[in-house]
Formats: C-alpha cells, sequence, structure tokens
C-alpha cells in the first residue's frame, strides 16, 4: 500500500483524487452490503459518515466531477443510467465515503501538517515547474484552474491527501509474499492457450420472415418501457475560447517577422557532434598519448592500452551547451570532423577528444515557421482579450440580463441546442455536433433548472456559458412511433435465439463424441484456430470476454460463447495450454513481488476502512442520492 500510495501521488492528479488509491479497491466496500444503513433523514442530505453530513449539493460536485473523469478515459459521455447499471455511482460514493472517514479518523487521532510542507510539496512537483525548471505560479494557477480548483480548494484538498497518507503509510508496511503465491499469479498471469472454434454469424441464423403486427406489438408490450423517449432540453450555449476568437485576429507578416527575430532561438537546432573523450590526470601522460595518435595509433586502441572500453570513452551526440566542461566543449567544438583536440586542460584532467560526426546546426526559416507563429500570436492576443470580455458578460448577467441577452448586447455568438438528452444525443440518435467539452456542458446541464443563472465552465483556456431553454419530460413512445425499432430489436432477439441454439445443439455433438470438423462439416462451416491467448485480451474475432471463457475450460474442454454481441457465437475447445516457467529469483518475479505486495496492503486499508465505518457509523439516504446523481429512475440494489 505504501509504494502504491506514493506512485498514484506521485503527481498533481494523482494527489487531488486519492480515488486512484482507495476508490475501486472498495468496491465490495461493507456500506453496499448491509441494508439497514439505507434510511431517509434528511431531504437534503446524502449521507451521514460519523459526525460528517455530506448534502446534495456537495456530493453532485463530487459525482458530476469524478463521471466526467471517467468519461473522458473511456472516451464517451456516460450518462447517469448507464453509470448506475455500471455500478460506477456506488464506487464514486464509496470511494467518497472511504475519503471521508480517514479524514475523520485523522483527525480524531490528532494528524496534521503544517502550511510549510504543504507548500513546500506544491513546490517541489515537477508538474508545476516552468522551463527553467523551479516553481512558476502562474503554471500552477491555470493548471488548478483548468481542472475546476480555486487555490484555497486545491490547498484544503492536498491538506486532506498529505494526512490521509499519513494514517495510510502507518498500515502499509511490507507485508510477506510467498512464492506459492508468485508463482500462481505468475501462471495467471502468462499462460498461453490455443483453441479452435467455429464462429456463428447472422448469416448462419438462416432466412427469418417479417413478424406480424400482432407479434410486434406484443413484443413492445412486454417491453414497452426500453423504448421509451428520453428526457430532451433545450440550451442556450456561449463560448468564449482562444481558439475560436483567435481564428478572427489577423497577425502581420511585419509582426510574425518581428516575433521570429525575437524568439529565433525556438527555431534553431544548435550542431550537435558525436564526440569520444580520455581523461589524463597530468599534462605529461596527455601529451604522450597524444603523440602515440600522431604515430598512428588508434583512438580505440588507446582507450584499449588503457583498460577503457568504448563505451567508456563514448559522450554520445551531443550539443555544445550540454556539455559540463566549457574548456573540453570549446575545443571540441572547434575541430574539425574525424580529428582529435587536445590536450585540453578540463575540470577533471586534461583530456583528449575526437569529434567522430558532426550534425550542423540547422535553422527553420520564416516562411516556414509563419503560419504557426501566427497562429500563436493569435492565441496570446485572444487570451489577452478574452478577460474583458468575461468581465462584461458576468456584469450583465450581474445585472438581470439572460445569457442570451448578455451574448446578444456584446455581439458574441450564441447556438441553441434544441434538444439533448441525457448522453449528449439528439432526437435523431446521433451525438450532437460540434459542442466544446460536450459532456460536461451535457451532464451540468441535466443538474440545473430553467431560469437558474449557471456558473461557466473552464475548458481550453477559456469559458463555456450555459442555460436550460426547455425541459421536454421522458416519455412512453406508442407503438406506431416506436415501430421501426421495434423491428430491428425483434429481429435482433431472432438472430441471437436461433445461432443460440445452433451452438447449444453443436456443443451436445462435440459432448457426444463428435470431432470440430464433423459437426463443422454438418453446419456448413470451418474449423478456425487461434493460438497465443492470454487472459482478457482479444484475439482476431475473439473478443476479451470470449477469450476469457476459453481459460475457463481444461485442455480438450468444450463450451459456447458468446461473442461481441448476442448475434456473434462461438463454439469452443482448448487445443494447448502453455504454462510459463517460475523463477523465484528472476527480475520478473521481482516485479510480480512488489504488485503483490501493494495489493496483500491494500486490502489491508480496505479492512480499516470497513472497520472505521462500523465504528464511526455510515448512513445513506437513496432518494437524496438519486437526486444527486441525477437518476431518472429509482434504483435497485
Amino acid at each position: 500500500m505504501l509504494r502504491g500510495i506514493r506512485k498514484a501521488s506521485s503527481n498533481w492528479v494523482g494527489k487531488s483524487i486519492l480515488s486512484v488509491v482507495v476508490a475501486f479497491l472498495v468496491v465490495s466496500f461493507a456500506v453496499w452490503g448491509i441494508g439497514d444503513i439505507f434510511r431517509g433523514f434528511g431531504q437534503s442530505t446524502v449521507a451521514k459518515i460519523g459526525g460528517t453530513e455530506v448534502t446534495i449539493e456537495q456530493f453532485r460536485q463530487i459525482y458530476n466531477d469524478r463521471l466526467q473523469q471517467i468519461s473522458r478515459q473511456v472516451g464517451r459521455p456516460i450518462t447517469p443510467d448507464q453509470a448506475n447499471a455500471l455500478g460506477i455511482d456506488r464506487q464514486i460514493l464509496s470511494q467518497y465515503i472511504s475519503e471521508n472517514l480517514l479524514d475523520e479518523q485523522s483527525r480524531r487521532m490528532g494528524l496534521g501538517i503544517t502550511d510549510e510542507e504543504i507548500a513546500r510539496t506544491i513546490h517541489n512537483d515537477p508538474t508545476f515547474w516552468g522551463i527553467n525548471g523551479q516553481f512558476d505560479k502562474a503554471r500552477f494557477d491555470a493548471l488548478i484552474r483548468q481542472a475546476g480548483y480555486t487555490e484555497g480548494r486545491f490547498l484544503g484538498e492536498q491538506r486532506r491527501q498529505i494526512v490521509r497518507r499519513q494514517l495510510a503509510m502507518t498500515l502499509g508496511g511490507d507485508l510477506p509474499v510467498t512464492t506459492t503465491l508468485l508463482e500462481a499469479f505468475n501462471r495467471f498471469t502468462g499462460e498461453r492457450r490455443a483453441a479452435e472454434f467455429l464462429h456463428l454469424t447472422a448469416a448462419d441464423a438462416g432466412d427469418i420472415a417479417a413478424p406480424s403486427e400482432d407479434a410486434l406489438k406484443a413484443y413492445f408490450e412486454e417491453r414497452r418501457s426500453s423504448f421509451r423517449a428520453p428526457e430532451y432540453r433545450k440550451l442556450a450555449i456561449v463560448s468564449l475560447l482562444p481558439g475560436e476568437q483567435a481564428q478572427w485576429i489577423q497577425i502581420s507578416d511585419a509582426d510574425a517577422r518581428k516575433a521570429y527575430d525575437e524568439r529565433r532561438a525556438q527555431f534553431v537546432t544548435p550542431e550537435r557532434r558525436h564526440l569520444q573523450q580520455m581523461v589524463f590526470p597530468n599534462a605529461e601522460q596527455a601529451q604522450a598519448a597524444a603523440e602515440q595518435l600522431k604515430g598512428g595509433l588508434g583512438f580505440a586502441d588507446l582507450a584499449k592500452e588503457r583498460g577503457l572500453s568504448e563505451k567508456d570513452i563514448d559522450l554520445g551526440t551531443v550539443a555544445k551547451s550540454a556539455m559540463v566542461d566549457s574548456a573540453i566543449a570549446e575545443a571540441a567544438f572547434a575541430a574539425a570532423p574525424d580529428t582529435v583536440a587536445g590536450p585540453v586542460q578540463g575540470r577533471f584532467g586534461h583530456a583528449l577528444v575526437r569529434v567522430l560526426k558532426v550534425e550542423p546546426e540547422q535553422v527553420q526559416t520564416f516562411e516556414q515557421v509563419a503560419p504557426e507563429l501566427k497562429k500563436q500570436l493569435a492565441l496570446g492576443q485572444a487570451r489577452g482579450a478574452m478577460a474583458e470580455t468575461y468581465n462584461k458578460l458576468e456584469d450583465e448577467r450581474a445585472g438581470g440580463a439572460t445569457l442570451t441577452e448578455a451574448a446578444e448586447r456584446l455581439k458574441l455568438s450564441i447556438r441553441t441546442v434544441e434538444a439533448v438528452d441525457r448522453s449528449g444525443r439528439g432526437p435523431d440518435g446521433e451525438p450532437v455536433a460540434n459542442l466544446p467539452d460536450a459532456q460536461r456542458i451535457v451532464s451540468s446541464a441535466f443538474n440545473a433548472d430553467i431560469g437558474v443563472e449557471n456558473d461557466p465552465l473552464q475548458f481550453d483556456g477559456g469559458y463555456i456559458w450555459y442555460d436550460v431553454l426547455d425541459v421536454t419530460p421522458a416519455r412512453d413512445r406508442d407503438f406506431a412511433e416506436a415501430k421501426p425499432q421495434i423491428e430491428a430489436r425483434w429481429r435482433e432477439d431472432e438472430i441471437a435465439s436461433r445461432l443460440k441454439a445452433k451452438a447449444a445443439e453443436a456443443l451436445d455433438k462435440l459432448k457426444a463424441g463428435a470431432s470440430m470438423a464433423d459437426v463443422a462439416s454438418a453446419m456448413g462451416k470451418t474449423v478456425e484456430t487461434a493460438s497465443g491467448l492470454q487472459r482478457g485480451q482479444p484475439s482476431g474475432v475473439l473478443s476479451a470476454s470470449t477469450v476469457d471463457g476459453v481459460f475457463r475450460l481444461p485442455e480438450n474442454g468444450f463450451d459456447v460463447a458468446q461473442g461481441s454481441s448476442p448475434s456473434d457465437q462461438f463454439v469452443l475447445r482448448v487445443s494447448g495450454i502453455t504454462v510459463p516457467p517460475f523463477d523465484a529469483k528472476s527480475e520478473t518475479a521481482a516485479q510480480t513481488r512488489q504488485v503483490l505486495d501493494n495489493a496483500v496492503a491494500d486490502s489491508v486499508i480496505t479492512q480499516y476502512v470497513g472497520k472505521l465505518q462500523s465504528d464511526l457509523g455510515v448512513t445513506i439516504n437513496q432518494t437524496a442520492l438519486r437526486q444527486a446523481t441525477g437518476l431518472s429512475a429509482p434504483t435497485t440494489n
């Protein structure tokens, strides 16, 4: 745990969310396994954790922030209903409860940290360093603002994170991992399998006659809720982003040329040389070596005589500015290629330097860099002008103007999105196009109300304002409206049903003694093969979950498995198993031991959090939780 915490906390993002350390380690946290702690108590309180009450607004902010982080990681927006189905909302709450339990226990134990220690930690974080390798306040401000933090909130979070680590480190000492566990882990991760299989696709389902109207209606009635129209919201959006504003700013050639001259060093790749060097303790030895070289002895041969390998004398290909010893640098970069400079009096002795190869200085011309340079200058001007525009728009809203009225007065572009659902899609089922930071806008809009003034979202160095203009509630579609979707879904289900029946019939034949080749021939299929299969890894047409099915079987075992969809079925046979060799003293075993050390220690902190929950008490208000997470219907746990 100690190493895991240190690793997770090695950058500012890890420090800002201890979820990386604790959250997903406590999925089985007792709060989700004990039904009697779910009792309604305060209408505006989501949870009571020891003596701390968490309001709907507090948890809504935490929930939205972390759901957005997960959405960005998976590359698509996740709706609250999807998050609930996947258990993400419960994991986020479990994480938040764990953090607060550790915070409360830390307070009870009197753990704390000084302001000086917090400042030292932040100043020593390379994330906040400038190009000079030192803490850059402007960079610090920009990064935490981009992440949605004020300085006070960020420092407060840092204080809590550091104190939590102090508490966790007392529990995270080295715990022994047995060789048996190492060997089992080695087999689990390193085992490879081969399989032969029959792949059944939609084409194998045969001709499917169109269903009758009555059949479709019956199908619809059994699944009416799955054809509901989602809630839609109409939005007004105003964005003030450097990239958008910069496209209207024209930079003259004269201004670009001036900037080029001022920044010329940015466009120059300095000369680099591949050098070899030998250092001698005194001038006499260095001069004697130089005479040997003049007499025809090779530089490499001289090195061998002195007991030096080629690696010992190789300085690599370096720029003059990268060399520590300025005297040697001057001599090396004044010498011609394939010559030896010296003896030279250096900082560590008298040196001979051989120039092997020269990479000349390269300068990008103004014409080469002008387009990109003009973009940079335009962005700079746009950023400089945004503060004034931001203040004017906020002043208009403070004076009672709506977002649309304020934008019109300032001649800012306003975009109206007529209808968008929680997943960012329009009524046509397609994602609403060209929305900046679409997931955050949609998520925030569905946690806002009509006529309520919302704080702007910070994005890409600028701001995005949004207003909810109208809400179209979720509703049941009637049969006529949903008929195209009903027909498509009915056909998908019918294909899946037929394929599953065919796969089950093939499996019965295999279990009765038939060969894969015989079964394949009877079905008009070809036996396919796959080798080198790894747990959790897709291979060709086999999805990761299908491959996992192969690993649940013994050698020569048979089974059926679903592919990436119900209309993708496989009949599998394990044709080979390769067990990796195991050496308890190898580097791989040492790395595995470290991973398992962390995992074992993680289980200790999980148990500790469970004990804190029992001692301090945790109560959850399910109604308030649904409100905070924006669920469209009550959850069932």
